[in-house]
């Protein structure tokens, strides 16, 4: 039986719990210890696989890469002291708005 929450929930408390851990116990601890540009290295290499498999058209692994993505967002955001309730909140902020308005809000337009 699982823990209570989403896998996404306890996949961002297992990161944040991993912070600050002996590099040579965890595979997240170690990304985190090279900081957050490597981090974010890491993400970005693993969204261009998950594209990659997008083109591609496997679903199975295009399952398997973006769930490599997802953990890697949010290992990347730790690393910068971002959280999953951070992120669901400027999510929620963002219900029921359209995403061209949102879009245009930006400062970047």
């Amino acid at each position: 039986m699982s823990a209570p929450g989403t896998a996404v929930d306890r996949l961002a408390a297992t990161i944040a719990a991993r912070k600050g851990a002996d590099p040579d116990s965890s595979w997240t601890a170690k990304l985190l210890a090279k900081g957050p540009e490597k981090c974010a290295e890491k993400f970005g290499e693993e969204a261009i696989e998950a594209v990659i498999e997008a083109v591609k058209g496997d679903p199975a692994r295009l399952t398997a890469e973006a769930a490599d993505v997802l953990y890697h967002l949010l290992v990347m955001c730790a690393a910068r002291g971002v959280t999953l309730a951070d992120i669901e909140a400027e999510l929620t902020r963002r219900e029921g708005r359209s995403g061209l308005a949102e879009k245009a809000a930006r400062p970047e337009g």
